[in-house]
């Protein structure tokens, strides 16, 4: 049985969405987006820098932390340093899907992160700075979701997943201290 009305009983016009999807071109980004794209890019690729920012400082603090005493410790930075890249990752694969292209210039990640680099050789040096750029972290991330709002769901998602993470890595830095 034809319908009589292509628009469904609930306001969706599926021969429209079907006639808009059909430019591929723009791949997930449909015409429904409501998201200012390239100010959405931006700020993932601030994000991006940030977070890799972060890899290397945790890195530079596992390989560089010594003393049988400091494993845990040492256990903690390497899997932060995972999850930072995880992170990296998501962020850079966003960026493409919005049909950006993600920045690993290395000549400007210091500038674009939000997060410092570390260099401290003393074990509650690094913890410290590394807390410090875990709340650094969370409230670029709480901001950036605030100016998303509801325009790019996938992407409010995305860095409210992030931020969760970011909570428990603050979190774990804090015990450290303890």
């Amino acid at each position: 049985m034809a319908e009589s009305n292509p628009t469904h009983p609930a306001g969706i016009d599926r021969e429209a969405i079907r006639e808009a999807a059909r430019n591929m071109l723009d791949g997930p980004v449909t015409s429904g987006y409501k998201g200012d794209r390239e100010a959405v890019i931006k700020m993932l690729n601030d994000a991006l820098a940030t977070e890799l920012v972060c890899v290397m400082r945790y890195k530079r603090h596992y390989y560089t932390v010594s003393g049988l005493q400091n494993g845990p410790i040492k256990a903690e930075f390497l899997e932060h340093a995972t999850q930072e890249q995880e992170h990296a990752d998501s962020l850079a694969e966003r960026i493409v899907q919005l049909n950006g292209e993600p920045d690993f210039n290395p000549a400007t990640l210091l500038a674009r992160s939000h997060a410092e680099y570390d260099a401290s050789d003393d074990v509650q040096s690094m913890i410290k700075a590394n807390l410090i750029a875990e709340r650094v972290a969370i409230e670029s991330y709480r901001q950036m979701i605030e100016q998303i709002g509801d325009t790019d769901p996938t992407t409010r998602h995305l860095l409210i997943s992030i931020m969760a993470v970011e909570e428990e890595h603050a979190d774990d830095m804090r015990d450290l201290l303890e």
